[in-house]
């Protein structure tokens, strides 16, 4: 018989139950309330743990010292786990930890590596760093005949490869000239994202959820793809056109973008699944979770790195409609797009995010009582299921497993960047040790098959060390130039861009849903850069060409008639601007990055109104 937990017990089977919440007390006397020989002492106790446990979590201060120590055990988890996929798994995608051997799963382009190479950076070891990136260079290639997820290749190699290139100058590699709007990071990056625009060339715009990277998309390819498959493009492709100066990738997932926002239901939600070739959804279920997730993610970190007020419009209509028909009492359910009505009472270990980037709008109330209910789930299992029934406070059937997913960790750190509640510090700590204990084997860390029991699964996913052990390293270290930590003269500042004058590395960082952290300043140096190369040409040009004749190359169509002036460029207006007001060009070539007025010093996100 399945074992149940009830989530609110009556007053008459705890009686104590008063006394205990808000202390800071041992886990014997909360056990010691409990009614010996009731039938339910062991509810009660569960219960009992859970609150004493929170409470300890409040009440407890981790000093420097402490926070070092626990640093300094992530970094033993990640070597314990990068080693073993070096040692037994490379050139494989991802280590197998059961039998210590490797195998391919999104590609074969030594997946883990690629998705671990800014880990390292963030973890102090320059010298690994640039072997790691020399290696891949001689060792990656990306006209191969395979079949790859463009979601998941976009997300851990364009992004993976676009981080390392903006880290390379920090981690001590030597530079091309005009870096970071060159460099064989970058090229590869490139290369790679080339290779997905195949899956872009459909009626809607909206991408097919798979590619053959030598033969492009099948004709037998199913147009049907979820709705974070299609919104979930923005950061890295505007990012390279940002920095390589075509706008393809850009306008890519810009219009995929477009399309997918054009088909939300009258009530302003939308589904899971989605017919990319008619628009009609496929799957009707709406949430924050599996399917859907980065998507509302991409929209508000593209309308923060790229300044858009156009995605921070989207997010915000969405929003309104998610509070007003998926949220009940802290809790995000499951309901039917169309007529609002819950279709599935549960939590996902994908919803995990949300709370985070509520903290990154600054909804920080909302963000922490949500972040509390996850929290708790985390407490009863020693991880997240992949579905927990929030009506009967247990698993789902089949979905009992945890991959060792780093959702929670991400809000977490959000969170304590901005509030400095060492409650996110605590849970922390409970990751580390849980981890620790559960899934550690003698050959890295394997994914938790059934959380009732912890039995574990022969898998270690890439993401484990691209992003749960960054993001709990990144919890603990608030001082990391990441999080805009160091002084001016420290080494946390760069130059770059064809001049040297560039400000770079100088915080901000805006993290891709597979956590590869990509510096804003660098967009704006490059496409300050362009623009001043187009300036110069059209200013050469004029001086070349007799008076009275036209200035366009040969073959340059007349301006459209009824057209008074240029076209705008792709990068948008800032949403600093108000209605109606001109972007002023800036005094120097590459200023320190404009967004830097909407980060508030806890990291947070503000808007004009708030």
């Amino acid at each position: 018989m399945r074992r149940r937990h009830f989530l609110f017990p009556d007053s008459t089977s705890c009686p104590d139950l008063l006394v205990v919440v808000g202390l800071s007390v041992s886990v014997s006397t909360c056990l010691s309330t409990c009614p010996s020989g009731s039938m339910r002492a062991p509810v009660c106790a569960a219960l009992l743990l859970l609150l004493c446990a929170l409470s300890d979590a409040a009440a407890r201060q981790f000093s420097e010292e402490q926070m070092a120590a626990v640093r300094q055990r992530i970094k033993s988890m990640f070597y314990h786990a990068y080693n073993s996929y070096l040692n037994n798994a490379f050139p494989y995608d991802e280590l197998r930890p059961l039998t210590c051997d490797g195998h391919d799963t999104w590609g074969s382009f030594s997946l883990t590596l690629i998705d671990a190479l800014d880990t390292l950076l963030v973890l102090g070891n320059r010298t690994e760093f640039q072997r790691v990136a020399s290696l891949l260079q001689d060792t990656v290639d990306f006209d191969i005949d395979v079949n790859a997820s463009v979601f998941e290749t976009n997300i851990r190699v364009v992004g993976g490869l676009l981080s390392a290139h903006m880290l390379a100058g920090r981690a001590g590699m030597e530079l091309e000239p005009g870096w970071p709007c060159s460099g064989p990071l970058l090229r590869m990056a490139e290369d790679a994202a080339r290779k997905l625009l195949p899956a872009f060339d459909t009626p809607t715009g909206m991408p097919y959820g798979t590619v053959n990277l030598l033969r492009g998309v099948s004709p037998s390819e199913t147009p049907v793809t979820c709705t974070a498959g299609v919104g979930t493009f923005i950061l890295e492709f505007a990012a390279l056109s940002r920095l390589t100066g075509d706008p393809t990738f850009e306008s890519a997932a810009r219009r995929a973008l477009t399309a997918l926002w054009s088909t939300r239901s009258d009530i302003g939600l939308v589904g899971n699944h989605i017919d990319i070739v008619t628009r009609k959804w496929v799957a009707q279920d709406a949430g924050i979770g599996a399917g859907v997730d980065s998507y509302f993610e991409y929209l508000v970190k593209g309308a923060i790195m790229l300044q858009d007020q156009e995605l921070l419009n989207m997010f915000r209509a969405y929003d309104q409609a998610i509070q007003n028909y998926t949220r009940f009492d802290d809790w995000y359910l499951w309901v039917q797009m169309h007529k609002g009505s819950v279709t599935m009472p549960v939590f996902q270990s994908l919803e995990a995010f949300w709370p985070g980037l509520q903290s990154l709008l600054g909804n920080l109330d909302s963000a922490a009582r949500t972040f509390q209910n996850y929290y708790s789930v985390w407490r009863q299992f020693g991880g997240l299921p992949e579905f927990y029934s929030i009506t009967q406070g247990y698993t789902v059937d089949k979905r009992e497993g945890y991959p060792l997913r780093p959702e929670l960790m991400e809000s977490a750190m959000y969170l304590f960047r901005a509030t400095g509640d060492h409650t996110y510090l605590q849970f922390g700590l409970d990751a580390v040790e849980s981890i620790e204990r559960i899934a550690k084997t003698p050959c890295g860390y394997a994914s938790v098959k059934d959380l009732r029991d912890h039995q574990l699964d022969n898998r270690m996913e890439s993401f484990f060390l691209a992003e749960t052990i960054k993001y709990l390293y990144l919890l603990f270290d608030p001082s990391h130039f990441l999080h805009g930590g160091g002084m001016e003269g420290d080494g946390s500042w760069e130059g770059g861009g064809a001049s040297g004058q560039c400000v770079l590395g100088a915080g901000g960082f805006i993290f891709n849903t597979e956590a590869h952290p990509l510096d804003p300043a660098a967009l704006h140096c490059c496409s300050r850069h362009a623009q001043e190369r187009c300036e110069l040409q059209h200013l050469l040009l004029g001086l070349t060409v007799p008076t009275g004749q036209s200035e366009r190359p040969a073959g340059q169509s007349e301006r459209p008639a009824g057209q008074t002036e240029d076209p705008p460029p792709i990068q948008s207006e800032s949403i600093a601007l108000k209605p109606g007001e001109k972007k002023a060009p800036p005094p120097l070539s590459c200023p320190v990055q404009p967004f830097g007025a909407r980060l508030a010093i806890l990291g947070q996100v503000f808007s004009d109104d708030t």
